[in-house]
């Protein structure tokens, strides 16, 4: 892996990548490599995950296409270096901020969308001119291959790479020296990339998860939609997702509707004899077995009610709603990241401001309100990554935003122009002219005090204005 790094730092030294038409071409030729392989590509995906073309389709390709797309008609306007508004003495200085790519940069991404998250920081990478390795994860093995052989076919093998292995093989690429990191996972190994990154003083991009909250305005709200949409997002790649919801604040005396909302919901979806668990409804697999031993163990040890689900087989667990769930519960301890998704009776919407702002800052906060002022409550008294009222996943395929951690959650953004933010430095220049010399004879030894109060700035003159 030290040759590859070595190739890619060579090439990165050679300019190559530093032409609009040179990445116009590699952001082309990855929406190429997706939209040519993306039976294949879902058929990996099926084949490691067990989730269907469908629930592959929707996150995975067709964003990546249309986001390369995007980037590649977007490119100029991106390259194009600003021109600050600066003070009419230093109008001469032609000051300017060059979008510089960092350099030679690495993407570790997890096993749970191995394809979006993999490309759509790629992209990123591209359109700022850097050269790039992607190290997926050996969870999705037919993934991983299949995105190895097809980097080779599509993109120049001279600046992208993909590197396979596991836990040993990430270390080893932790060791060498990058210009940024990006990682996507867990918190727990989350730190660990920020240690490695913070001993070379790399920047690093962290998007990691936690307990992304719910909470459901039931009297301004239809409790029937938010109850789908909810099910919906909590069942895709069966909740094993940073983004799912996690838990949900309600007010109590809306409990049981919410309940009847979630049954009607979950009938419509799986209308079969076995309901979720049946050959028919395409439920996505547990990946790990510690992790279906654990997520058992949680339906099991939960001291709230067990309303709809809870039924395991093979690798599967169907969507659980548990209902009267206290905050010290088995459930609320940690991420759930899987089919779990338990209700908390709370008062008012402000106890569920107050439950959000007690716990560690989530990745999302979702709202499901047509009210204004619950949004407003939500908009200036929460802090997450982001804020998605009346849906879920929505902001993770909109990449006019920006989509990132705060706290807890990680740190840096992405998607669109974001992606190529995250990869580009702001490099200011200013060109002092030689014919400014005169009026800067003050600033020369010897030191006199005529020459102090006459270099004295407007600034210090200047009266501040009341607050």
């Amino acid at each position: 892996m030290s040759q590859i790094h070595a190739r890619l730092s060579a090439t990165f030294d050679s300019g190559k990548t530093l032409p609009l038409e040179y990445r116009r071409a590699q952001l082309l030729a990855l929406a190429r490599l997706t939209q040519d392989n993306a039976d294949a590509l879902l058929g990996a995906l099926h084949a490691d995950l067990g989730r269907h073309k469908l629930e592959g389709n929707l996150p995975e390709i067709s964003p990546i296409v249309t986001a390369c797309i995007h980037a590649a008609n977007s490119l100029e306007e991106w390259m194009k270096p600003d021109k600050p508004q600066v003070e009419e003495r230093r109008s001469s200085y032609n000051t300017t901020i060059h979008k510089a790519p960092k350099g030679i940069v690495i993407n570790i991404t997890p096993w749970n969308y191995p394809i979006v998250i993999s490309l759509n920081p790629f992209i990123g990478a591209i359109a700022a001119g850097c050269t790039a390795v992607l190290k997926p994860s050996e969870y999705t093995p037919t993934v991983s291959s299949l995105l190895t052989d097809l980097f080779a076919k599509y993109l120049d093998p001279d600046a992208f790479a993909v590197i396979n292995g596991a836990a040993a093989e990430t270390t080893r690429l932790l060791e060498l020296k990058w210009d940024h990191i990006f990682f996507t996972g867990s918190t727990h190994v989350g730190r660990i990339v920020a240690a490695a990154a913070a001993k070379q003083l790399t920047p690093a991009t962290l998007e990691l998860g936690g307990k992304s909250p719910v909470f459901v305005d039931a009297g301004h709200v239809d409790l029937e939609i938010a109850a789908k949409r909810l099910l919906w997002g909590k069942s895709q790649n069966t909740g094993q997702i940073c983004v799912a919801p996690d838990y949900i604040l309600v007010p109590r005396d809306q409990q049981d509707a919410l309940v009847a909302g979630f049954q009607k919901a979950y009938n419509s979806f799986w209308p079969y004899p076995k309901g979720a668990l049946d050959d028919k409804s395409e439920l996505a697999n547990i990946i790990h077995s510690k992790s279906q031993t654990r997520l058992n163990n949680l339906i099991a040890d939960t001291k709230g009610t067990v309303v709809i689900g809870g039924r395991s087989e093979g690798k599967r667990i169907e969507p659980t709603i548990v209902k009267d769930v206290q905050l010290d519960d088995v459930l609320m301890d940690d991420e759930i990241f899987g089919p779990i998704l338990p209700i908390i009776p709370v008062d008012d919407v402000n106890e569920a401001i107050q439950i959000i702002r007690g716990r560690p800052i989530p990745l999302v906060v979702y709202v499901f309100t047509e009210n204004d002022v619950t949004s407003d409550l939500f908009v200036r008294k929460t802090r997450s990554g982001q804020l998605i009222l009346n849906d879920t996943f929505q902001q993770v395929g909109v990449y006019e935003l920006p989509f990132g951690g705060c706290g807890e959650s990680g740190y840096g953004s992405y998607l669109g122009k974001y992606s190529f933010d995250t990869f580009t430095h702001l490099r200011g220049s200013i060109d002092v002219p030689i014919s400014m010399e005169p009026s800067m004879a003050l600033r020369y030894p010897p030191y006199t005090e005529d020459a102090y109060n006459s270099a004295l700035t407007a600034g210090s003159r200047t009266q501040i204005p009341a607050a």
